[in-house]
Order: structure tokens, then C-alpha cells, then sequence
């Protein structure tokens, strides 16, 4: 009938009526749809700038941009410490967000879980895994990250730390001992590929002898450049995944690296001779505790081990290094308490090391400037909701809490914008340095909290 009173009113034909006929729907829908989010929203009262609130887009468009770590944080410094970023979701700078989004619950609680589109090619790990099943990977693979194993592989480790010096000392000397240039970045990354994929796989990637990396690497930093475009299908046009699957090739280096995994966790499984890796401790967790993992469990926790134990690593020992070269006041200090302390290499080790306060402190600022991990990481509200930083929010609500915003933040941190390490010591009496007195120290959590942190943060505190 609508269309034939165009007809009469406006002299259209049925074949151009429809498709406006389908336009002024698809606007009439738009615009319910803004509408409801702006006026009706169970979120509608939260601060945050009101594009963000109404659609998606921005947050999409932040999203893919690459630079949502900072562009999150001039959102909190406006706003304040929880911003609505999108129709559905919360980002939070409270430093309270990290317990009551992440902490542990009591038995019979609900968990605010792992948004299962984020975390979507992650499913098969301990990182993406369900309530249930990460408890079960995490139990088989805790053994492999006990103070006991880490003591034992130790040898393992040193020896490429050891490489990794005499590499650099070579390259100067062929200089004979001027000032050399190096990529401190990959030399790092170097290390770490090498020592965790000796530990995960049974062999390195040999980055340190050949000074380049591993094909398999490259193929990972390709995944991660394209983990952003594939999240953002997933969350807004799903059906469309396929689609870029096939045409821009998304999806084919994870496709590569789990090959590439698979078949030398197969090679580690030939090797009779037991030796200190994760492999080994996995498989005896195993036989010991009467978890089972299926083989792709094992082969996708593996590869998942190598990435979350190198590249966050390597960031981490870049961006301090960038920082102590940036101020030698802090490089002086620093290399005052390490020679102070040690008169020979052979005395520095994994346990020695933790009574460098200064040197943690270091770490520490280098960390909560230059977060190894600065994405969001989203959780889901649990069913019928939760009480987050005094406030309840309705189930399904997505929840953000981004490193970077935290770490910026001029409500957690003073002279936030500046490299201080002075902020994490305290003196024998308890004091603080005056300036950083209220610093809310707890908003840094690089490692996570709650059941499903970092498996190894024990290491670190």
C-alpha cells in the first residue's frame, strides 16, 4: 500500500520505490537504534562523549587505528575514571577495577569472563579457554613454572643470556671498541625467542647465532598486525570474517604457526633424554595429577607459551633500556648498585639479582611507562550483573581496562608523564619520596590478576 501511494503521490515506478522504501527503513532503524543507546541504555548514565555512546564506529575505528592505548587515555582524563566507550561497554582507570572485574570469587561465584569474541582464536589455550577448561590447562602447566623447574632450567637460560653478551661484545670489537649502533630491540627479541622456544620446543630459533629471526617469528609479528582487523570483524560483521579470510588472506599466519607448533612439539616428543622444559613438565603434570589435555590443548598452550614468554619480555627490557639511556642520572645509579654488588658475571643469577631495589624499581617505572601488554584485554559482566568500583552493571556489559590508561592516569600516578623510578621505593621506615606519597601503585598490574594472571608472575614478586 506504501508504495503505491508513492506511486500516486510521486509518480514512482514499484522498481524505484523499493530500494527507497528500504532506505528510509534502514534510517528509521539507525536512528531507534542511536536513540535507544543515547536515552534508554541501561549504560546511558555513565560519562563519555556521546558519539562513543551512540554507535559503535568510534570505537571501531580507534580500535583499528593502532593507537587506542592512546587515545583511551585522554577519554579517562576528560571523562574520569570510568568512560563509556562504546554503547555497550566500560573502560576503567579506578584502580579497584583490576579485583572486582578480574579478582578471585568465592566458591559458587560467577566469573566476569573472557569476551569469547576477543578471545575467539584463543579458545583452544589457557589464555581464552572457559572457567573450566583453563583450570584444567592451567593445573598441567603450573608445574613447568614452579620455583623447583625454573631453579633447573636456569643453566639453560644463562647460556643464552651468556650468548647474547659475547654476541654484542663481538659486534663491538669489530668496530675495534668505537661506539657501535645495534638494534637493541631485536637482540632482545633474539633472547627470549631463543631461550622460551628452547623451553616450549626442545630447540631455539637460533636468532642469536644467525642474528636474524626465525621465519616462524615473522610469520607471528604478521599475526599480531592482523589480530586487530580480524577482533574487529568478529565484533561488528561476523558473517564477513570469511570473506576476508579468503580475499586478504587473514588468518593464514595463525594457520602456520599452529603447523609450525605442531610439529615441533611432535620433534620434542621423539627426544627420550629428559631435559627441564615446559614440555616435559607438562607431560609429567599429566601422568602425575591425572589432567588430560588434548594434543591440539597441548600444541596451542605451547605456542601461546612462547609468544606471551618472548615478545612481552623483550618489550619489557626495551622499553627499559630506552628509558635508562634517556636518563643518566638513573644510569649511573643503576650501575653503581649492580657493580657494587657483584665483583664477578658468575655471581649475578636469578636469585642474586633480587636485591637490586633499585634496579626493581627501574623494571618497575619501565613497566608502568611502557606497558608489555597495553591492550584492553575485555571481560564480560557475568550474568545478572556485578558491583564494579561501587557501581552495579548490567550483565553483558563488555569491560576494558587498558595498561596504558591506568599507567597515565594523573588521578594514579603524579608526574605520570615522567620516567621516575623513585616511585617504587620505600624507605626502611616505610616513607616515600615525598613527591609520589599518594601514588596508587596497585593501578600497575602487568601481569594481571585474579585465577587467570600471567602463570609466571610469581617470578617477577
Amino acid at each position: 500500500m506504501a508504495i503505491l501511494n508513492l506511486h500516486t503521490a510521486f509518480g514512482l515506478s514499484l522498481f524505484t520505490a523499493l530500494p527507497l522504501i528500504i532506505l528510509l527503513v534502514g534510517i528509521a532503524l539507525s536512528a531507534s537504534y542511536i536513540i535507544y543507546n543515547l536515552y534508554f541504555h541501561p549504560l546511558r548514565d555513565y560519562p563519555g562523549p556521546k558519539l562513543w555512546a551512540a554507535t559503535n564506529l568510534p570505537y571501531a575505528k580507534t580500535w583499528l587505528s593502532g593507537k587506542q592505548s592512546f587515545i583511551i587515555p585522554h577519554l579517562h582524563e576528560k571523562y574520569g575514571e570510568i568512560v563509556r566507550v562504546a554503547p555497550n561497554r566500560l573502560s576503567y582507570t579506578d584502580p579497584a577495577a583490576w579485583r572486582d572485574i578480574r579478582g578471585h570469587r568465592k566458591a559458587g561465584q560467577g566469573e566476569n569472563g573472557k569476551d569469547v569474541d576477543f578471545y575467539f582464536f584463543s579458545r583452544f589455550t589457557m589464555l581464552g579457554a572457559n572457567r573450566e577448561d583453563h583450570t584444567r590447562a592451567r593445573r598441567a602447566l603450573a608445574h613447568g613454572f614452579s620455583a623447583k623447574v625454573m631453579q633447573e632450567q636456569y643453566p639453560l637460560i644463562a647460556q643464552y643470556i651468556d650468548l647474547l653478551i659475547n654476541r654484542l661484545r663481538t659486534l663491538v670489537q669489530k668496530n675495534n671498541d668505537q661506539p657501535t649502533t645495534v638494534n637493541i630491540v631485536s637482540w632482545f627479541n633474539f633472547t627470549t625467542f631463543d631461550i622460551i622456544g628452547d623451553l616450549a620446543f626442545g630447540a631455539p630459533f637460533d636468532c642469536l647465532a644467525t642474528s636474524s629471526y626465525h621465519p616462524w617469528i615473522n610469520t607471528l609479528f604478521n599475526s599480531v598486525g592482523q589480530f586487530g582487523m580480524m577482533v574487529a570483524a568478529r565484533w561488528y560483521i561476523p558473517r564477513l570474517l570469511p570473506v576476508l579470510r579468503k580475499v586478504l588472506g587473514i588468518g593464514k599466519p595463525q594457520q602456520q604457526q599452529g603447523d609450525f607448533a605442531s610439529q615441533q612439539i611432535s620433534k620434542r616428543l621423539e627426544l627420550t633424554t629428559g631435559r627441564p622444559d615446559f614440555v616435559d613438565a607438562l607431560f609429567n603434570a599429566k601422568t602425575e595429577d591425572g589432567v588430560t589435555l588434548t594434543r591440539q590443548e597441548i600444541d596451542q598452550n605451547m605456542r601461546l607459551v612462547v609468544l606471551a614468554g618472548s615478545e612481552t619480555t623483550a618489550t619489557a627490557l626495551s622499553g627499559a633500556t630506552y628509558f635508562v639511556c634517556k636518563h643518566p642520572d638513573v644510569q649511573k645509579r643503576l650501575a653503581a648498585e649492580v657493580r657494587g654488588a657483584f665483583r664477578r658475571e658468575e655471581e649475578i643469577d636469578m636469585h642474586s639479582v633480587q636485591k637490586l631495589k633499585y634496579m626493581l624499581a627501574v623494571l618497575e617505572e619501565a613497566m608502568r611507562m611502557y606497558p608489555p601488554v597495553p591492550p584492553a584485554l575485555p571481560r564480560t559482566c557475568q550474568p545478572g550483573g556485578d558491583v564494579i568500583c561501587g557501581r552495579h552493571v548490567p550483565e553483558g556489559t563488555m569491560l576494558d581496562i587498558w595498561a596504558w590508561a591506568m599507567s597515565y592516569s594523573s588521578k594514579n600516578f603524579a608526574l605520570a608523564d615522567e620516567f621516575h623510578p623513585e616511585r617504587w621505593l620505600d624507605a626502611d621506615d616505610g616513607s616515600r619520596d615525598p613527591r609520589f606519597v599518594n601514588d596508587r601503585r596497585e593501578a600497575v598490574e602487568p601481569f594481571s590478576v585474579g585465577p587467570r594472571n600471567c602463570i609466571a608472575w610469581h617470578m617477577w614478586r
